[in-house]
């Protein structure tokens, strides 16, 4: 199947559970991450900051390589996000599952949108930066705007995951 009909797909099966034969294993680690995370803080669904939490708990080298341009500690930088997107506990707690119903809208637009970049650069599954620079260029971000709020724009995030990213695939 080449890319171009691949590209008509849909990132769900019909049952609603991610094809998870679009992501990578390493990217499919960072989903279940985020799934442990929403469930963690005490969210319903699956929210954009639980993905970045996916991406710090399970950095691959792409993620590793963006955090230490930006001179940022993965561990420290996921404790600070879990703290702030902790809610206080429900008095009941549903389990998450990587399924349509439990993923808000904006993650659904996130991975669709990090499948179609990966598309766009010739590979046939979702890396963990697609992720990571989707999570930044995507408007209205609320991960980019936690770090604008601190001096770092969204420009200055997705350079410097571009630039990881292609170091990982210049080896």
């Amino acid at each position: 199947m080449s890319f171009l009909d691949r590209s008509s797909d849909d990132i769900f099966l019909p049952s609603g559970r991610l094809r998870l034969d679009l992501f990578h294993e390493s990217t499919i680690q960072v989903l279940h991450h985020a799934r442990a995370y929403a469930e963690a803080t005490y969210w319903d669904s699956i929210r954009s900051p639980h993905l970045f939490m996916g991406l710090l708990a399970a950095p691959d080298a792409s993620v590793r390589s963006w955090a230490k341009r930006l001179g940022a500690d993965p561990p420290r930088l996921l404790d600070q996000f879990r703290e702030l997107f902790q809610q206080d506990e429900p008095l009941d707690i549903a389990p998450v599952f990587l399924n349509r119903e439990f993923l808000s809208d904006n993650v659904i637009k996130l991975l669709r949108q990090a499948y179609n970049r990966c598309l766009d650069h010739q590979r046939n599954v979702i890396t963990p930066a697609d992720l990571l620079i989707i999570l930044f260029t995507t408007p209205h971000s609320i991960v980019a705007e936690c770090f604008e709020r601190i001096g770092v724009t969204a420009a200055k995030l997705t350079e410097l995951a571009v630039m990881a990213e292609q170091q990982m695939y210049s080896r």
